[in-house]
């Protein structure tokens, strides 16, 4: 048998766990036969035979042996003084099997047909790494930290292959060391330079959706469905979950008991406050529910519009808004509808007022509409928040704030 020490070759398919073997012997048989057309013209009368233990491959060329002088297809057949140089005992209209030298390809093609068969099992490897981890898009994974860089960190998973979580994909207080094992969930394959690249994702929702079910029994066995999720990473989430099971309290399974079971999920987070919903197809109520922690007085509510105006007591418009207005944007992307946040108008002390709207040419609209995004739809709702605290709840400069309240008081002042 000629050998021409494919062993390294053959150690690539062995570490690449999830090739299988009828994989590994059609991309070996399919490199040589390559080599056969070249030589040859044809391989249609080659045997390749493959032997992945030892690392060899013999390849057994066949032929009939015909008369002398009747030869026509000189790659199936072989006239009989030809034959009986190899093996006397031959006679016409026997088949000659013949072991063919690989050394005779010439050392140049041997050493491009290892090449080739090195870059097919490499296509093969990321083949099989795209595979595995698209059809586990969705999934939460462990890795460990290999790199970490300004822009992403690079982890290994259990088989040494390489995961990319970007700075974007990541909650904005993690912070991960060399050698630390991580969790996040696995995004999407790309494909760069024909090189698949996983990305990991720590602030998305399917995160928190795998965490729910991993802590959560009722909902891996399907008697809690989660209907939606939606994040603003490290600060706050909204969880709408259904039970199917009129036993069940939603809610209080994914809590639990003194808040055991979403205490995990917290701290994997870092601290992101979740709330937990129950999902309901009555809209209004739904609303109600997304603006938690805050209660809601009264609501305008147009379905064609997709908009709503809440009306709160003084005291509850600041827990509708959140920080940074996170908690009302949530609620907005939860219920789908656009939620404008008002004081409720029977809680006024019957003190003169005058809506913003009324300052129109005095303040620019988009200045109007940053107050009423923080709750503040009057000139009195304005001053009765201090300079600082509307710096702090919208996104107005000191100048900005300084030469509205100077325009607002003016007109309390001619009263």
């Amino acid at each position: 048998m000629a050998s021409i020490n494919l062993i390294e070759a053959f150690q690539e398919f062995k570490d690449a766990e999830n090739i299988d073997r009828p994989t590994m012997m059609k991309v070996v048989e399919d490199v040589f036969k390559t080599l056969l057309r070249k030589k040859y013209g044809s391989d249609e009368n080659f045997d390749v035979i493959v032997n992945a233990e030892k690392g060899d491959l013999e390849i057994i060329r066949h032929r009939m042996i015909v008369e002398d002088g009747q030869v026509e297809d000189p790659l199936a057949q072989v006239a009989y003084s030809d034959a009986a140089k190899i093996e006397p005992d031959f006679e016409v209209g026997e088949e000659l099997l013949q072991e063919i030298d690989l050394y005779d390809f010439g050392r140049r093609a041997i050493l491009a047909a290892k090449q080739t068969l090195a870059s097919r099992i490499s296509d093969l490897k990321k083949n099989v790494l795209a595979k595995k981890y698209g059809d586990r898009i969705g999934e939460i994974i462990s890795a460990e930290v290999y790199q970490v860089w300004k822009k992403e960190i690079l982890l290994l998973d259990e088989e040494g292959n390489e995961l990319i979580l970007p700075k974007s994909e990541q909650i904005p207080q993690d912070y991960f060391k060399k050698g630390e094992n991580i969790r996040a969930v696995v995004k999407k394959v790309d494909m760069k330079n024909n090189n698949p690249v996983i990305i990991l994702s720590r602030t998305s929702p399917d995160f928190l959706a795998k965490l729910l079910e991993i802590e959560v029994p009722e909902i891996f066995d399907g008697l809690i469905v989660i209907k939606k999720i939606v994040r603003d990473p490290g600060e706050r989430a909204k969880v709408a979950v259904e039970s199917y099971d009129d036993r069940i309290d939603p809610v209080g399974a994914c809590v639990g008991m003194k808040g055991s079971r979403i205490h995990g999920i917290v701290r994997e987070l870092k601290n992101e406050n979740i709330d937990v919903i129950n999902w309901t197809s009555n809209v209004q109520l739904l609303i109600q529910r997304s603006l938690t922690p805050a209660k809601i007085t009264t609501m305008e509510l147009d379905n064609e519009a997709h908009h709503a105006n809440v009306y709160l007591k003084p005291d509850q418009v600041s827990l509708a808004i959140g920080r940074r207005g996170v908690n009302i944007k949530l609620a907005c992307e939860l219920t789908g509808f656009e939620l404008d946040v008002y004081r409720d108008s029977e809680e006024e002390t019957g003190e003169f007022d005058v809506d913003l709207e009324e300052f129109s040419d005095e303040i620019e609209p988009w200045i109007i509409d940053e107050l009423k995004r923080v709750g503040c739809d009057t000139a009195r709702s304005v001053l009765n928040l201090t300079a600082e605290e509307l710096e702090r709840r919208t996104d107005l400069e000191k100048e900005t704030i300084s030469e509205l309240r100077k325009v607002l008081q003016a007109e309390f002042e001619k009263e």
